[in-house]
């Protein structure tokens, strides 16, 4: 089975999440609670696709990553990018579970001030997702 297709299936992905993330908020922000519920379970769902998708990538390259090929300051940056991206993501699964054990058992005080930490976390992970695939694929220099 070719996947050769999968990191821009995942990049759309994290596209999507960071699109119903920011929907999320705004309806949070609005009192739309149902809405808010809604795009908010759709974001878990669709990261949690994602993260499907990725092992099932990386175990088919037997984990191998794909070179950034850009040389000194652009490839440093490259990789504080990744760093951070890399580090932030571990959280997010963890984060995103808390938040919806607090949202279903109305503990909303608690999942509101949680949630201004992991928000961000989460749209930083899902925005640089995309990010990391267009520099790994349409974006990555020839290999010197």
């Amino acid at each position: 089975m070719d996947l050769s297709q999968l990191p821009a299936v995942n990049a759309g992905l994290n596209a999507t999440a960071a699109t119903l993330l920011l929907f999320g908020r705004a309806a949070a922000r609005r009192g739309r609670e149902q809405l808010h519920r809604r795009l908010m379970t759709s974001a878990f769902a669709v990261s949690t696709l994602f993260l499907v998708f990725y092992v099932v990538h990386k175990a088919a390259r037997d984990f191998q990553n794909t070179p950034f090929n850009a040389q000194g300051a652009a490839h440093v940056a490259y990789l504080v990018l990744l760093a951070s991206h890399v580090v932030l993501a571990i959280s997010v699964p963890v984060l995103a579970i808390r938040l919806i054990r607090l949202a279903v058992t109305g503990r909303r005080a608690q999942h509101r001030r949680l949630a201004r930490v992991a928000w961000p976390i989460w749209m930083y992970v899902s925005v640089t997702g995309v990010a990391i695939y267009l520099l790994l694929y349409p974006l990555n220099p020839v290999a010197a």
